[in-house]
């Protein structure tokens, strides 16, 4: 692809940088992070460090004053590694962060945004209920008005960072009976979960950052792939919310919420794309250096033709990719091309992925190599920020409007 239709000199610097970060210090510890399900504090250290966690957010706000496709590049270079730290970053600084940037008040981006964009603590979104998964207007979730406050009772699941972070905002029903315009979002607060190891590292835990007591993380699952990153329950029991901790209007959480998962969808696509690439490149050395009857298995029609299947597929992936984050770039609607994007690249994942474990063959299947990792770690991303079918219906909604909506 000639890069100079979407990158910059600067562009191709981030892209560098990344990738030097990720041969170093991510490589060399993927598969046990992975076979562990240890999460990388100490690169999480280090990638705060290196600005990743913070990359579009302006620097009077502690980030590190990049633009939107700077974002998606990092995302996109450190997917090809490993998937979990690109994850990481994507969920922190897309569902963690934007929507205090986008829809806080000052005070609240003067005091959570500069503790995010700086990798000082990590941050989450709280929207998935065991009842609302797609149809996420089911939200159960409820804040009861009691004045100056909110008293908050429910459950969240399938957040990341839920244990390791400890700023979040999360969705409730301030008003019965409204629909989806008795949906609020609100910020909450909790310590995370490995005190010890962020205070033996020096990230992750800020003390002077108040606490909202009853916010608990549940047990961490037990995932087929992303398995380095923190994916638990939320629990909210009687939790105290300030009414100062409300995110945007009362009522406007639905809609507010549906464009920041917009936007995430963008940032699943870089992710998948990188995935797809990493296995893609993965598979290409492999087929020059392994040898059956007596030559390079990349000779080989069937091997050649996967490969060649993965490149163009690679190709039209990052077309769509960076043609959304252009669009959200410059300030123009995006929403199908976010969509379009999620879906061709989550499924182009899982096919690279798979195509790559056969052109491994036997070996494809162990854990010697990356493939088989990618490949656990390819399946998700057709179903988290919205599923197949949800990108499939998005498009429809905006190519076809009315017709589809009765």
């Amino acid at each position: 692809m000639d890069d100079s239709l979407y990158f910059s000199d600067h562009h191709h610097q981030v892209r560098e940088t990344v990738r030097d970060f990720a041969r170093a210090h991510v490589a060399p510890i993927a598969r046990d992070l992975d076979r562990t399900s240890t999460f990388p504090w100490e690169n999480i250290k280090r990638m705060g460090e290196l600005g990743f966690l913070g990359v579009p957010w302006p620097e009077e706000l502690g980030g590190a004053g990049m633009d939107q496709i700077s974002y998606y590049i990092t995302i996109h270079e450190m997917a090809k590694v490993d998937a979990s730290h690109g994850l990481t970053i994507s969920a922190h600084t897309n569902l963690g962060t934007s929507p205090i940037v986008e829809f806080g008040t000052p005070d609240q981006r003067e005091r959570y945004v500069p503790l995010l964009a700086s990798g000082t603590v990590l941050g989450g979104f709280g929207l998935t209920e065991p009842g609302a998964g797609s149809d996420a207007g089911g939200t159960a979730t409820t804040a009861v008005d009691k004045g100056d406050h909110f008293v908050l009772n429910g459950s969240k699941v399938f957040i990341t960072h839920a244990g390791v972070g400890e700023i979040f905002s999360v969705t409730a029903r301030t008003d019965q009976g409204s629909g989806h315009r008795g949906i609020t979002s609100l910020i909450v607060t909790k310590d995370t979960v490995d005190l010890d190891e962020c205070t033996r590292i020096g990230v992750g835990h800020v003390a002077a950052l108040p606490k909202i007591g009853g916010v608990r993380a549940g047990k961490k699952e037990d995932k087929m792939g992303w398995r380095a990153s923190d994916t638990r329950e939320l629990h909210f029991d009687n939790a105290i919310v300030p009414k100062e901790n409300i995110l945007g209007a009362r009522g406007e959480g639905f809609v507010n919420f549906l464009k920041t998962l917009d936007a995430g969808r963008i940032g699943i696509a870089a992710l998948s794309l990188g995935i797809a690439e990493g296995a893609y490149q993965a598979a290409l050395e492999y087929a020059g250096t392994r040898k059956q009857f007596g030559r390079y298995i990349g000779s080989f029609q069937g091997i050649s033709f996967k490969l060649a299947d993965m490149a163009t597929e690679i190709e039209a992936g990052t077309h769509l990719l960076y043609t959304a984050a252009r669009l959200k770039q410059a300030g123009r609607p995006f929403k199908k091309e976010a969509a379009m994007a999620k879906l061709f690249c989550s499924e182009l994942a899982m096919r690279a992925t798979t195509q790559a474990v056969q052109v491994f063959g036997g070996y494809g299947y162990t854990a010697d190599y990356p493939v088989e990792r990618m490949m656990r770690d390819a399946k998700v991303c057709e179903i988290g920020e919205g599923t197949s079918e949800i990108q499939r219906l998005v498009i429809a909604r905006q190519i076809l409007g009315k017709v589809v909506d009765g």
